[in-house]
């Protein structure tokens, strides 16, 4: 079955399961749980012929065999069991629950839907394909929270093929949502380096990636979208950690950092007081590691990119406006930044883009350099693909192809022979480089540039159609709701809601 089939196949019984007020999120979960049981019993036979570390009480064939409450009870047994299990097991099946109402749908999903398949047989890109599908449809359910977890495909294919990664080279994502970026750099390392040596092979399976990822929920999927692509197996342990990647130093250093660290500024915790009151008190990381000492959650993430880089490493990563723009520790940052390191590009993105509404997004990309009393950063070049540029989740998605002259003109073969597209007679190019004293030398040392005409500013008859301008504004007042919210947050001591605003 092709991908797309199986999706097709797996969401149908979603849109049923959904009647008996089963979300999105939820079955896939689910789906995740039944999935990996049933490719373990697929491993412990021919051509495999693999020890299974589940437990034989709680293996696929027991869930099979079983039927009506009986079924009901032995699934939540098996999940609670295997969610006390260390390594692999404890992080597909920690705090997993059955969010079934109805054994009889339970068993359909076992034995129609999972059991009728070889999962194992599967080319990894039919089955890695037929999940990240349904991650996608999960994201797009706007009320989950979910969208904050997956990042466009198309962008990240851009940024992977700008990226260029190599064999030998080590890969990470300090906050890897469903890893996607880890995927997509796997898929560039196999199908550009058709003849890649067994060690080369046996490298890319064990040692070239690592992610990390701070919800537990989100790990699983991740875990089960790496295995059913290939990267490591149920044999191995996964290259990912659920922790606060962000919390200290791992000491781990890394040939290329690729990531979409969590949109919202402030990190902080909830404390419940005497008497009930709750506050929210704001989490200012120290490390000595970093430039500057901030609650600001993405400029911790810039400084920890940094960190985490071997000396000539690269590193491509999203980051919102602010942090372009943003003064005291945001203006510190950039300057060092700046100096220690090569920043090269910026790629300013549209909004529409992103699940998680409200978001102005770009990606930073540099290369982390050995001290040096002069700045490493010579010119910083600047691909504009907002201004003018419309796009929408369903009705005008991105495409890869929409980023081709982006690619083009990053030129990963040669990043130092690149040509600027905008001059005096081409000033509606997107793509032009500004020198270090420019940079500098501008108030706060903003990297928020940008030159080309709004045209629906301009002519009221170029205005994109009403249902691209509507989605704009409702970007536009998700971001004033975001900033207000973040004031409010700091000024009171309650947390903010939608509905309080």
């Amino acid at each position: 079955m092709t991908p797309a089939a199986i999706v097709s196949k797996l969401w149908n019984f979603c849109n049923v399961l959904r009647d008996d007020g089963m979300s999105y999120g939820d079955y896939v979960e689910q789906l995740t749980y039944l999935l990996f049981l049933k490719m373990d019993d697929e491993r412990t036979k021919p051509p495999y012929n693999q020890p299974s570390n589940v437990p034989a009480d709680y293996s696929w064939p027991t869930l099979v065999k079983r039927d009506g409450d009986e079924l009901f009870d032995h699934y939540r047994h098996t999940l609670e069991n295997l969610g006390n299990e260390k390594g692999l097991l404890g992080l597909i099946f920690n705090k997993s629950q059955n969010k079934f109402q109805d054994p009889a749908k339970l068993r359909r999903l076992i034995v129609d839907l999972i059991d009728n398949e070889n999962w194992s047989v599967m080319s990894a890109d039919v089955k890695g394909d037929a999940y990240e599908g349904l991650l996608e449809k999960n994201a797009q359910d706007t009320k989950s929270g979910a969208g904050q977890y997956f990042t466009p495909r198309p962008l990240i294919q851009a940024i992977v093929d700008a990226i260029a990664p190599k064999p030998g080279e080590t890969i990470c994502d300090p906050a890897c949502g469903t890893g996607g970026f880890l995927l997509a750099a796997h898929d560039s390392l196999v199908s550009n380096n058709p003849h890649m040596t067994k060690p080369e092979l046996k490298a890319l399976k064990e040692g070239t990636f690592k992610g990390w990822e701070l919800v537990q929920a989100t790990a699983r999927l991740c875990a089960m979208n790496l295995m059913l692509h290939g990267i490591s197996g149920l044999e191995s342990d996964l290259p990912l950690t659920v922790a606060d990647s962000l919390a200290a130093d791992p000491g781990d250093r890394f040939d290329i950092i690729l990531t979409n660290p969590p949109f919202g500024k402030k990190s902080s915790t909830t404390i419940v007081a005497e008497g009930g009151k709750i506050s929210r008190e704001t989490e200012t990381i120290e490390r000595d590691d970093f430039w500057a000492t901030t609650s600001n959650k993405q400029l911790n993430f810039m400084q920890h990119v940094k960190t985490l880089l071997k000396q000539h490493g690269r590193v491509a990563v999203v980051v919102p406006d602010n942090v372009l723009f943003e003064g005291g520790a945001g203006e510190t940052i950039r300057r060092k930044l700046l100096h220690e390191c090569d920043v090269h590009t910026i790629l300013r993105l549209p909004t529409g883009l992103f699940y998680a509404q409200g978001v102005k997004a770009n990606v930073i990309f540099f290369d982390r350099k050995p001290a040096s009393e002069t700045p490493w950063t010579k010119k910083l070049w600047i691909y504009d693909l907002r201004t003018n540029m419309h796009f929408t989740l369903k009705t005008n998605p991105l495409k890869r192809s929409d980023l081709d002259e982006f690619v083009q003109l990053y030129n990963p073969k040669n990043r130092n022979q690149r040509t600027a597209t905008w001059g005096e007679d081409t000033q509606d190019s997107r793509w032009r480089s500004y020198s270090y004293d420019e940079l500098v030398s501008r108030d706060k040392a903003s990297l928020d540039i940008f030159w080309l005409k709004d045209d629906s500013l301009e002519d009221s008859d170029n205005l994109p159609e009403p249902g691209v301008l509507a989605a704009e504004i409702v970007e536009d007042l998700q971001a004033a709701l975001e900033q207000f919210r973040e004031i409010a947050e700091d000024l009171g001591e309650e947390e903010v809601t939608d509905d309080s605003l």
